[in-house]
């Protein structure tokens, strides 16, 4: 065997697989390696972006929920004041209440006192008569001398 003729086979084989992989396997090959590098630029920027939304929300959350705390502190002053109002509306009504009963009271209290002194004007009334006619050892007439226990009544 020549050693020509081998190496010239040789590099024929050699450009007939190198023309076959360059035309049926590497366009292929190439294209599949594209479209997985374009697809994992894809998913690499995709994930940045989804960084720079979760951070971007981090700081709308952060926003947000100081809003919040800021709107619930108002409503919780707003309530406190809402519930001294009240609170202070209570003991004002409650002193009204408390005025007016004591009115009530001592206006009753004159009415029984009054009461009371014209039962007892009455009873000194009688007790006069009864005195008087005992002291005097003879009856009275209590329609004769009406006009004059009327004035007693008014004197005591």
């Amino acid at each position: 065997m020549n050693l020509n003729a081998t190496l010239f086979a040789q590099m024929v084989v050699f450009f007939i697989l190198w023309w076959f992989v360059a035309k049926f396997i590497w366009p292929p090959l190439m294209k599949a390696l594209d479209a997985r590098a374009l697809k994992i630029s894809e998913g690499l920027a995709a994930a940045e972006r989804g960084k720079a939304d979760f951070e971007m929300l981090n700081v709308r959350i952060k926003q947000e929920s100081e809003r919040t705390r800021t709107e619930n502190a108002q409503r919780i002053a707003e309530a406190e004041k809402r519930a001294q109002a009240v609170a202070d509306e209570i003991k004002h009504n409650a002193k009204i209440e408390a005025e007016r009963l004591i009115a009530q009271a001592q206006a009753e209290a004159a009415q029984q006192i009054a009461r009371a002194r014209d039962s007892l004007r009455a009873e000194v009334a009688v007790l006069a008569v009864r005195g008087a006619e005992r002291i005097l050892r003879r009856e009275i007439d209590e329609k004769a001398h009406a006009a004059l226990l009327t004035q007693l009544k008014a004197e005591l």
